[in-house]
């Protein structure tokens, strides 16, 4: 991979991350185009120091929620805090365990099958197209919303299967406000990068490999500068109800991954 590589990479990483398409499954695709394919663990490394720039970019966007949030932890009386707080965490849950159990499958899942990517676009944009049916409603994130939030956030280490995409619409069929549903779906990525990154660090894997210190730089920054600028037109695009448009563009790249590429 080299710096041109990773820049593309990053750009595409930043862009996916927020817009419900699905980054892990453009990556790939993007890699076998590329001829970037390296080592299922190479890949990881990579994945996961674009992940980090998409946290970073999704910090700097919702900074002043996430102030208030933990200002208000620390405050007597703000119940509400607490328990959005509390509500993060159980969402976490199910993606944390799915990282720890089953962190050797899920590393096979990174080696360039492009028909499981495409199968798993299909399936993105079938959520996607379902928003315009099942209109979203006013009712306030659970508890219980909070744990098939993260149960589906799970679902999304398949690559194909977009993490906004699945967490943004299982909120909506839930009931619950669409600005709502696209907020709490953002700041639930942050912790559950954060700890897959510790945990690969942890671990040792991460240092494996012999790494270009520049092409990862590249990658990095490219990522998290169009993640900022795609967070904020993602709030934008669910707060118009246009996500059914993502949905074509999903099943036709999930049909030419299939059996074109």
């Amino acid at each position: 991979m080299n710096e041109i590589d990773a820049f593309i990479l990053g750009v595409i990483q930043g862009l996916t991350e927020f817009l419900p398409v699905s980054s892990s499954g453009h990556l790939e695709i993007a890699r076998n185009i590329l001829q970037a394919n390296q080592l299922p663990s190479e890949n990881l490394l990579m994945t996961s120091i674009l992940h980090f720039a998409t946290a970073l970019s999704t910090i700097i966007v919702f900074r002043e929620d996430i102030i208030d949030l933990l200002k208000g932890l620390f405050e007597k009386n703000n119940k509400n805090s607490r328990s959005y707080i509390i509500k993060i965490i159980i969402a976490i849950i199910p993606a944390g365990l799915a990282g720890f159990l089953l962190s050797d499958r899920i590393e096979y899942l990174f080696s360039g099958n492009l028909t499981l990517v495409g199968i798993m676009l299909i399936i993105t944009g079938l959520l996607l197209f379902l928003t315009k049916i099942i209109k979203s409603g006013k009712s306030e994130i659970t508890k219980s919303h909070s744990l098939i939030i993260g149960i589906s956030q799970a679902f999304a280490i398949i690559p194909g299967i977009s993490r906004s995409g699945s967490t943004i619409c299982t909120s909506i069929f839930l009931g619950n406000d669409k600005n709502d549903a696209a907020k709490f779906s953002f700041l639930i990525v942050i912790p559950v990068i954060f700890g897959a990154i510790l945990k690969d660090i942890l671990s040792g894997n991460i240092f494996n490999n012999e790494v270009n210190f520049w092409i990862l730089l590249i990658g990095f920054l490219s990522s998290f500068i169009t993640g900022v600028l795609a967070c904020k037109l993602m709030l934008k695009i669910v707060e118009n109800n246009n996500l059914i448009y993502f949905s074509f563009y999903c099943f036709i790249l999930g049909l030419i991954s299939i059996f074109i590429i």
